[in-house]
């Protein structure tokens, strides 16, 4: 019997409808093959048969699988031993069967498989959906990555995120989440009649992305228990990740074995300083197992006072730079700072004084500082010239502010026309306050990694400087994935 087939691809009739499914389509006198088993091209010889049906044979050349579609197929004519015999349609069917060759059987009147339309709907509404999606986003040219044009608002292509304030710094929580559009997590802190602290959370964060912002200021020791327990009853709730945004790092100054404060009991027992130095804590290591083991999964923080306490970490640590605000918050409020020099107060900060220096194209200068006594500079050595210029002192931290008082005074009788101190963090305790408002600061610039609601209102040369915005956006990168390094050396708008 010899059988020959004329295809019509991709068109649908009612006339005539060809059925494909896991086996072979007929174009023609060959066999196509979808199935991975492919199949011979059908040879003009004769075959024997068996009844209406007709062995077909695999081949050795693989065809490349095809999606299932649907194709029309008529039967032109059709002969057999016997006699003549005219079919009007001819239905290819591809058992599902996993049997070693496929049948194709002819009939006399076939009916149309409805698992086709069905399946072509499924492939256009497949297609429909991978449109759609592909037109929120376009690609930056100039990046090679991948924008967002997801007319959306905010809080919609954010989900899965909840950021919760500890009690040392509520106004920055606010501001980072106004900055998200999203709402500040429910969370209740209080203490018992013994002082210790209790922490409840008011909404599920199960599967959830959590960040907890909390800085070490104020009552230092009982904010960094409250966020140990606020990050372990989140983890313990099934949280997704646990972020602790941490703005001013708790202990930072004690990231390595020396004398922390020791000057006076060395006096007082005549001994060497060296004894003291072996037995010094590295609280800033201790601090950072602490919040591993309460189940921290990543830190964002900024300008720690050693950038190698990252590496007391076993978790990503994520360390801003205050540094791209304080350029910013220079070009626009100092008029002479093309004509001004960038000090440090000590060899310490020299590395963050040149990088200030350099982005801004001028000089800098720093201050050696000699101690005799704890707490009290012997003396101050200029290294630079800073006459008829502004200076600009730029530290991490201020805490009792003796130092930048003392190299603000070196500076004017070097020939200094003003003076300016910018500071990452200013905690401003003990005679800070009455010394600045002594000193002959132009302005003492200060960031909101700490709250300094009070300390402005006590003295009006203080100044802040807000970056809020930089965490929130360090947030939302952190969240979607993406890079955070942009923020190094850029202020987000």
């Amino acid at each position: 019997m010899r059988l020959r087939v004329s295809v019509f691809a991709r068109t649908v009739s009612k006339a005539a409808s060809g059925v494909i499914l896991d086996g072979g389509l007929v174009i023609g006198q060959s066999i196509l093959s979808s199935d991975p088993r492919n199949l011979q091209p059908a040879k003009d010889t004769n075959k024997q048969t068996s009844g209406d049906c007709v062995m077909p044979v695999r081949s050795s050349h693989p065809i490349p699988a095809r999606t299932t579609s649907t194709t029309a197929a008529r039967s032109s004519s059709s002969r057999s031993s016997s006699g003549s015999l005219e079919t009007n349609e001819t239905s290819v069917i591809s058992h599902p069967s996993s049997c070693a060759s496929n049948l194709v059987c002819c009939g006399t009147q076939s009916q149309p498989d409805h698992s086709i339309a069905s399946s072509a709907k499924s492939d256009i509404n497949t297609e429909t959906a991978a449109a759609a999606a592909a037109a929120t986003i376009r690609t930056d040219s100039s990046t090679d990555e991948l924008v967002s044009t997801d007319p959306r608002p905010l809080q919609s292509r954010m989900p899965n995120i909840k950021v919760f304030s500890g009690s040392s710094h509520p106004d920055l929580a606010s501001r980072i989440v106004d900055r998200l559009g999203i709402d500040l997590g429910k969370v209740v802190t209080k203490k018992f009649s013994n002082l210790e602290t209790c922490v409840e959370i008011g909404e599920s964060v199960r599967g959830e992305d959590v960040y907890i912002v909390q800085s070490g200021s104020g009552e230092i020791n009982d904010n960094l228990m409250e966020l140990l327990i606020m990050i372990n009853a989140c983890k313990i709730a099934s949280a997704s990740r646990v972020t602790a945004v941490i703005p001013c790092f708790p202990y930072a100054r004690q990231d390595k074995k020396d004398k922390t404060g020791d000057d006076k009991l060395a006096a007082l027992m005549k001994t060497n300083e060296w004894k003291f130095r072996s037995r010094a804590p590295i609280s800033a290591k201790l601090v950072a197992n602490m919040l591993s083991v309460a189940g921290a999964d990543h830190i964002i923080t900024m300008d720690l006072h050693a950038s190698q306490i990252q590496g007391f970490f076993d978790i990503p640590v994520d360390n801003l730079y205050a540094e791209p605000a304080v350029l910013k918050w220079i070009r626009e409020n100092i008029a002479e700072w093309r004509n001004s020099i960038i000090v440090s107060p000590d060899a310490g900060g020299a590395k963050r004084v040149t990088s200030i220096a350099d982005r801004l194209n001028v000089e800098f200068a720093l201050i050696h500082k000699e101690r005799k006594k704890a707490n009290e500079v012997a003396s101050m050595v200029l290294v630079g010239d800073v006459k008829d210029r502004v200076a600009i002192l730029v530290d991490d931290m201020a805490d009792t502010c003796g130092t930048i008082c003392h190299a603000a005074d070196k500076l004017v009788e070097a020939g200094a026309t003003k003076v300016y101190a910018i500071l990452t963090h200013g905690i401003f305790s003990g005679p800070a306050i009455s010394r600045i408002n002594d000193a002959c600061f132009e302005a003492v610039v200060v960031t909101n990694t700490i709250p300094q609601d009070g300390h402005m209102k006590d003295c009006p040369k203080i100044q802040c400087i807000d970056v809020s915005m930089m965490f929130a956006e360090a947030v939302r990168r952190t969240h979607n994935g993406e890079s955070v390094s942009y923020l190094f050396s850029n202020v987000p708008y």
